[in-house]
Parts: C-alpha cells; structure tokens; sequence
C-alpha cells in the first residue's frame, strides 16, 4: 500500500481521487447477466482471453498480448455487463503490464514469449490508444456498475497519459503522441498515428478532467482533418512545426488507418458539431472507393488513392458505422453482406475486434452519447450490477 501512497503523491492526485483509490475495494463487482446476450463476444472470449485475463492473439508466433487488446476487451465486457471477467482483464494488465501497479506506470504495450523462451514484457514502451481505452472504460465501469475505484483508477491513468503522452506542438497545440518515447523523430517533428485520436473518447475525458482535454480533442480535429487531404487516411503521419505541414513520408493508409473511419462513424456528435459533420464528410472517398470495388481496399496512397487487394473482413465491419452515418445504406448493405458470405477467421484476432465494434454498434449493443459516455443496451433494461465485493489482498 505505500508504494500506490507514494505513486498518489507523485501523481499530484486529487485529495478526493487518491482517497477512493486507497479506501475503495479492489476485488470484482458482483456477478451479473445482461440482459442481451453477445454471442459474437462470447466467441471471442473464449477463443482469445485466457483463464487469467490476458488476451492472446493465437495466430502470432509469440503468443503475444498487447495493451490495445487488453483496453478493447476491457470495453467490451463492460458492453456485455460482466463485472467479473472485466476485474479479470484489469487485474492481468496491471499485474503484467503496469508492474502491479497503474497508479506507477503506464502499462507496457506488448508482453509475450521473448527469444529467450521466457514470457514476459517484451517491449516497454507505452500505446497511447491503448492507455486511452483502458482509462475510458475504467472511467464508464465505475459510473454504471457504481465502482469508486475504477473510477479513480481512470483518473490517475488519465492525468499520466496526459503528462508522459502529450506534447506541444507548434500549430497544433497539446497533442496527443503515439507514446511515451520515440515519437519526436527530429527537432521540431514528430510521428503520430491518427488512428490513436477518437473524438468521442477525448470529448469523454474533457467532459471530466476539463481543459487540457479540450484541446487534446482540437488538436486531434486538426491532426485529422490535416493528414488525410484526400479523404483517407494514413497508418502514420510526420507533423513538421516550422512549417505546420503534415508531411506524407509514409503515404500508407491500412491496418491502423482503418479505426479512423470507425471512431468517426461511431461518433454521435456530427449532427450538432459542424467540425465533425465536416470530418465525417471528408473521409467519404474511402466509402465511394469501398462501394465502387465491393470491398474496403486493403491499402491506400493517400494521396494517389486506393491501392489493388481488398481488405479482409474487418475493414468492412469497421466502415459500417461511417456508411450508416453518411447514410450510404445500399453501401451498408453491400458490405454485410460480404460479412455474411466471408467472415472473419477465428483466429484472425484484429478482424474479430472489428467485427465486435462495427457489427457490435448497428446490433445496438451500444452507442455514445455526445460527451462520449457509454450507453449499452443492458443499462437501459435494469440490469445494473450492484457495488459489492471482499477487499482484494
């Protein structure tokens, strides 16, 4: 307990946030059933989440875990309303990924079996949109289940991203980085990943934590509305501050860019903020270019347009949101259909999150409220778990 005591401190918690932190308990909530069942999730849980909690994508050679896979999943059962599996989930990252402890550290982003036959972290180096995932369904568990400690966990994690994640960037102003280390490649430039900036999720965090987050989230309307000037989007982009350029050194828009249009689509706002109905609107080119083809390109220059090969499965369950939206609907229909006719692998670990957000979303397991809380569709029929559990040793 005194080293989580000193972590509060060095943090600069809130008197209130750091109470919760140490009173709270530390053990799962009491089990409870949704009221929807989620095949779809159940699937993937089985397949992929260990007995443990850990999230292992089969198909890699390493067996590996990545913080990404352990925020998502952790989204997902709260989406699905099992407070069990989801303490599960946050016990293995902070046990494996935060060295015991998220209130310290931000948790590594990938852990698996290294060269040397032992299992563990095998690069330390933090995910940003991981940590973001992870903060954000902290933050939604302890508001629907009533859980204090999540929710000061989701404070604390947030306030480190914010301080070892982000910087100032001339032009843009605070802007969030793909990471703690490796990201300012050269004196005035950096490397970002707009697949990291959901609006909805920084939109969360300001509604909470305030200003800083405010224009974390209008950075990231400029990072997105900059990097892609043809309406796709790319995997990476460098931001050069002397000149306040976007400048496309890697050009690929793919596994990463596909989330792009996805956050965009599930985004609840477009009809009452301008800055994202325009954003919807500017990255329609991958829509007209999916519709032309019958599928998603699996790459695209983003400034030459889409590259030959279709994109697997996923890419299409991600775009469904954003077809929806632009109400593109014999587009939406084309692409569920070639869900139906080429589903995704089970061992396709990437194409399955995919599918569960994308798919997840037009079944109406969940939507988004415009500050970007959560609403899943168990809350709305009464199965609220209740605020219980032993203290965790």
């Amino acid at each position: 307990m005194g080293t989580r005591r000193q972590a509060l401190r060095r943090l600069g918690a809130w008197p209130g946030v750091a109470a919760a932190v140490l009173a709270a308990p530390l053990a799962a909530p009491a089990r409870a059933t949704g009221c929807r069942p989620w095949p779809a999730w159940e699937q993937f849980a089985q397949h992929f989440i260990g007995s443990g909690g850990r999230v292992v994508e089969r198909a890699d050679a390493r067996q590996r875990t990545v913080s990404e896979a352990q925020g998502y999943a952790l989204f997902f059962a709260l989406v699905a309303n099992q407070p069990e599996r989801f303490e599960r989930l946050l016990r293995w990252t902070e046990d494996n990924l935060a060295g015991g402890d998220l209130t310290r550290r931000l948790p590594a982003w990938h852990w698996g079996r290294r060269d040397d036959g032992s299992w563990g972290v095998i690069d330390s180096n933090a995910a940003a949109d991981a940590d973001l995932w992870i903060a954000h369904a902290l933050g939604e568990a302890g508001r629907l289940w009533r859980q204090r400690r999540y929710t000061a966990l989701a404070t604390l994690l947030a306030e480190r991203v914010r301080a070892e994640e982000c910087a100032d960037l001339p032009g843009l102003g605070p802007t969030l980085l793909p990471g703690p280390r490796g990201f300012a490649v050269a004196p005035g430039r950096w490397r970002l990943n707009p697949s990291y900036l959901a609006p909805l999720q920084l939109r969360w965090f300001a509604s909470r934590l305030g200003a800083p987050w405010q224009a974390l989230h209008d950075s990231a309307l400029k990072v997105l509305q900059g990097c892609a000037p043809r309406g796709l989007a790319p995997d990476w982009t460098l931001y050069d501050g002397a000149t306040r350029r976007f400048l496309h050194d890697e050009p690929a828009g793919s596994y990463d860019a596909i989330r792009v249009y996805l956050w965009l689509g599930l985004d609840a706002t477009a009809a009452a903020d301008p800055r994202l109905a325009a954003l919807q609107a500017q990255f329609a080119p991958m829509a007209a270019a999916t519709a032309a083809r019958g599928a998603p390109p699996e790459r695209v220059h983003v400034l030459d347009g889409p590259l030959p090969g279709d994109g697997p499965p996923g890419f299409s369950a991600a775009l469904l949101p954003l077809l929806q939206a632009l109400g593109r609907t014999a587009d939406l229909q084309q692409q569920q259909q070639r869900l139906q006719q080429m589903p995704a692998a089970p061992d396709a670990y990437y194409d399955q999150v995919l599918r569960l957000f994308g798919s997840g979303a037009l079944e109406g397991r969940f939507t988004f409220d415009a500050d970007g809380s959560l609403r899943p569709a168990w809350d709305a029929c009464g199965a609220r778990s209740p605020a219980a559990g032993r203290a965790r040793p």
